[in-house]
């Protein structure tokens, strides 16, 4: 028994562990019951609905994907024993004897349903029929009261002060009862959960607009005292904890949320009468000792409750100054990307989509009822499309898109988990002058632009980039740093204000396999926006992708990375799995053969001056004579060495830079930031490479293993980047000092 209380509790990095586990991970519960049920693969494990260590580690390792670290699944097994309790204790009705080995398969599904992604309403029906055994439709009260244990075990581990939230879900339970008949029903269910709105913030309420002026409530700590909008009172606990809307930042207990006024901020005008000019919207509290804009006077704050300030502009003002305000909101420093309430309003279309509201109507194309919207900007301004990539960057890319829902528009701000970019794209179809920034990595970018060539726009916004994924080369490569870490995005917004559009290169990739019928893995994109290379480069890209899926726990940061991907350039000079590329590969620029060197152990084809996290393989160019002269257009294909040496690098000169890699420990110094140069052989307009046996390859930093093949890169289009504007002390390529490296 001591031995098992040792292990009965998560630590805060093993549940962290875990869940990047479940976020690697494409499996859900429903995908696992399965196997334990009927003739699933793993039957024989489960029996009177429990599960012994081996099960629960064969359902950890089906749910998961992978083999669990030992400690973390032995963990895991001890805290649910003895029905599930948080502390191993027995619970009524757990269908699991005291002090039995034996765990409950419906507390362990329960308990990794509510961490999984989905709608909340989802999430309670799933663990309602978790319980429901005999298919009757009723609870009684020791299954819902197991329910809560759960759900009570999730918030302690997901950081909650569940002082607030236990005795909310007890009156739950005493109300949920409707009829009062002792047990409860399915709808019973259902009706006090989603009504409950702790308990949905607790189960993932959406991130995005569902109904105008609903709050979009988020569990918030706060490091400083902090008071409720409803009552008054400190927020209590460790570390302050209340429920803060993401759009109006009125916050709340727990407890006060159903008592909350249930209007937020309207993202569109209701009819065109409401249109045209934007008026202040003021929203009490959160000024915390600023000045009044209107008196310059100090507000003084009373429990951060005193004060007024508007959701659109941001500016603070006393009570009293209010009738001296001008009611027009001009939209403060960030007016140039807002798009005010007034430029969005209903239309009424003579033929209208037979989408109807609700699963495929596209995110902020309409309203609740179904109306569509059409986007009238201000004149003379640049509206912002915003792309976010959650899963980027940690919880980097969940804390952006909150922040950017604050500051701009929410309509302007898209989940990629939502949908994808296709819906945002369609809401800005008709207006001019947008501009578009991505918030995660190279490969959410190359998404985006892909979105952008389908979509077929009448006008091609320019894309920005705020990095927030591992390598980041593009972003380098436009000034936007080598990753995000937590700059004021007032800042980078307004930088987006002074920068240049610039276009970029894409290339066409062609893979004719020798052998259709010969195994290998799936190319990752038909589209070069960075780089393209195969051998020694692609090898060691390969390995470390097949560690990474295998073992996620051990790349949780960009340091870590490094240090794997010089271990794998280390192992790979003993193996020399690509030596004499020469042997099997050819390559030929605008039809010219080039020339390969029996060193030679991989080739990369470059479109932009940064790989690998911020290499630049092409180097640094010496100019001087060579060149092509001024006014004259240089050749389809440049292979002579002398000539070369005068080839600078441009992201839109429609030409690809060929580079290649001789020994295996200069990659590996390459990919630890020591060395950042490579062998020039050629600058071409198109390329087509021959292999006669599988090769590693990459592109954009996504490695496969291909078999024998022929390839073609031509030029496909450009797509319009917005480069950041020159800081004053800058490093390679003009990186903002102080940007993190990858």
């Amino acid at each position: 028994m001591e031995e098992t209380r040792e292990w009965a509790t998560l630590s805060p990095q093993e549940f962290a562990q875990l869940q990047k586990y479940m976020d690697y991970s494409s499996r859900r519960v429903q995908d696992v019951l399965q196997q334990f049920y009927g003739t699933g693969a793993l039957e024989q494990h489960q029996g009177r609905e429990c599960l012994d260590l081996a099960g629960f580690r064969l359902f950890l390792r089906s749910y998961l994907e992978l083999d669990p670290p030992e400690p973390l699944c032995r963990r895991l097994f001890a805290s649910f024993q003895g029905g599930g309790g948080p502390g191993g204790s027995p619970q009524p009705g757990g269908g699991v004897p005291a002090g039995s080995s034996l765990v409950s398969i419906s507390d362990v599904s329960c308990y990794f349903s509510l961490l999984e992604g989905g709608r909340p309403e989802d999430k309670l029906q799933f663990t309602f029929k978790l319980y429901d055994k005999d298919g009757n439709g009723l609870l009684d009260s020791s299954e819902v009261e197991r329910i809560i244990t759960q759900m009570m075990r999730v918030a302690q581990y997901l950081d909650w002060d569940v002082t607030e939230l236990e005795p909310i879900l007890q009156e739950m339970m005493r109300e949920i009862d409707y009829d009062g008949s002792g047990t409860v029903s399915l709808s019973e269910w259902l009706r006090g959960g989603v009504t409950n709105i702790p308990l949905l913030v607790l189960l993932g309420l959406d991130r995005h607009l569902k109904d105008e002026g609903q709050h979009l409530w988020r569990l918030k700590h706060f490091t400083r005292p902090e008071y409720c909008n409803v009552c008054a009172g400190l927020l209590r606990g460790l570390r302050g904890q209340g429920l803060r809307c993401c759009l109006c930042r009125f916050t709340v207990h727990e407890r006060c949320a159903r008592c909350a006024p249930p209007s937020c901020i309207s993202t569109y005008a209701k009819s065109r009468r409401e249109a045209g000019v934007q008026a202040h919207v003021w929203v009490p509290g959160g000024c915390d000792a600023s000045k009044c804009s209107q008196c310059q006077k100090r507000i003084k704050s009373f429990q951060s409750l005193t004060g007024l300030r508007c959701v659109w502009c941001h500016t603070k003002i006393h009570e009293e100054c209010r009738p001296l305000v001008p009611p027009t909101c001009d939209c403060g420093v960030l007016r140039d990307h807002i798009l005010p309430p007034a430029t969005i309003c209903p239309v009424l279309l003579e033929r209208q989509d037979s989408a109807t509201p609700g699963e495929g109507t596209p995110q902020g194309f309409s309203t609740a009822e179904g109306q569509p919207l059409r986007i009238s900007p201000v004149p003379g301004t640049h509206p912002l499309l915003v792309f976010v990539n959650p899963k980027s960057g940690g919880k980097q890319g969940e804390r952006i898109l909150r922040k950017l829902q604050y500051l701009l528009n929410p309509r302007q701000v898209y989940d990629l988990l939502q949908g994808g970019p296709g819906p945002g794209l369609a809401f800005f179809r008709d207006v001019p002058d947008c501009r578009i920034l991505v918030c995660g990595g190279d490969g959410t970018v190359g998404w985006v632009l892909d979105a952008i060539d389908k979509a077929n726009l009448p006008h091609r916004p320019p894309v920005a980039v705020l990095p927030l994924g591992t390598g980041n080369d593009l972003a380098r490569c436009l000034r936007w740093g080598g990753g995000y870490s937590g700059e004021d995005l007032v800042r980078i917004l307004r930088d987006m204000e002074g920068g240049s559009v610039v276009p970029m290169d894409r290339w066409r990739v062609q893979v004719l396999p020798r052998d259709a019928a010969a195994e290998g893995d799936p190319v990752p994109y038909d589209i070069i926006n960075n780089y393209f290379s195969v051998g020694v480069d692609a090898s060691i890209a390969h390995r470390f992708h097949v560690m990474r899926e295998r073992y996620p726990e051990k790349f949780n940061s960009r340091m870590k990375n490094k240090l794997w991907y010089l271990e794998f350039a280390t192992s790979e000079s003993i193996f020399a799995t690509c030596k004499g590329l020469k042997e099997c590969v050819s390559v030929e620029c605008c039809g010219t053969p080039l020339e390969l060197s029996a060193a030679l152990e991989g080739l990369a084809v470059l479109n932009i001056p940064s790989t690998h996290g911020g290499s630049n393989l092409w180097g640094e160019t010496k100019r001087g004579a060579g060149g092509a002269a001024p006014g004259t257009a240089p050749p389809p294909a440049i292979t002579d060495t002398e000539t070369l040496k005068t080839c600078v690098q441009d992201l839109s000169d429609r030409r690809l830079e060929v580079v290649g890699l001789d020994g295996v420990l200069d990659m590996g110094q390459i990919y630890a930031g020591l060395k950042s140069a490579g062998k020039r052989l050629a600058t071409c307009s198109e390329l087509t490479l021959r292999t006669s046996k599988p090769l590693p390859m990459q592109i954009d930093g996504e490695p496969w293993m291909q078999p024998p093949c022929t390839i073609r890169i031509t030029h496909k289009n450009q797509a319009l980047m917005l480069m950041a504007p020159p800081s004053r002390s800058s490093g390679f390529f003009g990186i903002k000092k102080g940007s993190p490296e990858a």
